[in-house]
């Protein structure tokens, strides 16, 4: 299977609560005003990090047109609303793995929205790309995100002890994944 091709197909994937889709260029401003949140930068970029809003929008304008990487935009089903994004990336082809990495933005929180826009993306990768592993990073004190990952079957694999220096104290990153195999006994257990 040619899995680089299968990346250049940006799906629409709809749930209960979220609808997944290819981000446009008009969501630049939008996806601007979530980066900008603070529980954002503190959970998802380097201290350092510096964004404008021209590198945001040159950035969603070039997202569906990228064949190793999937990023899509995640809204609420019920209003349409741009609430975050949901990514697989860093694809090896050989170990048929990807990282997957997601923010939502203050809307998108504490409704679900995030795990269940996590079981879709994650889904399409095992059931549709034929991923065999997808793992994610996390820094130790968002314990909202672990809920959600372990919600939909992330698995601790392990802990690099204080390895950022963020907001002037010492967080762990965690490493976590998840199977096809294991993916495969959840949906199967879930039906």
């Amino acid at each position: 299977m040619d899995l680089g091709t299968d990346f250049g197909v940006k799906p629409l994937l709809t749930g209960e609560k979220t609808v997944l889709r290819p981000f446009a260029e008009a969501d630049a401003d939008t996806m601007w005003e979530i980066i900008g949140d603070p529980e954002v930068v503190r959970f998802t970029f380097p201290a350092n990090g510096e964004l404008t809003r021209e590198h945001v929008r040159s950035w969603y304008a070039t997202r569906s047109a990228q064949p190793d990487r999937l990023d899509l935009a995640v809204t609420d089903r019920a209003t349409g609303e741009l609430v975050g994004e949901v990514v697989l990336h860093e694809w090896d082809p050989d170990a048929r793995s990807c990282t997957f990495r997601t923010l939502l933005g203050p809307r998108g929180r504490d409704r679900g929205l995030g795990t269940e826009a996590t079981r879709l993306i994650v889904g399409h990768g095992f059931e549709r790309l034929g991923l065999h592993r997808i793992q994610l990073e996390l820094y130790g004190d968002n314990a909202r995100a672990r809920r959600a990952y372990e919600k939909v079957g992330f698995v601790v694999e392990g802990v690099r002890r204080e390895a950022a220096f963020r907001g002037g104290v010492w967080v762990d990153e965690i490493l976590m994944a998840l199977l096809d195999r294991e993916w495969a006994a959840l949906t199967a257990t879930a039906r």
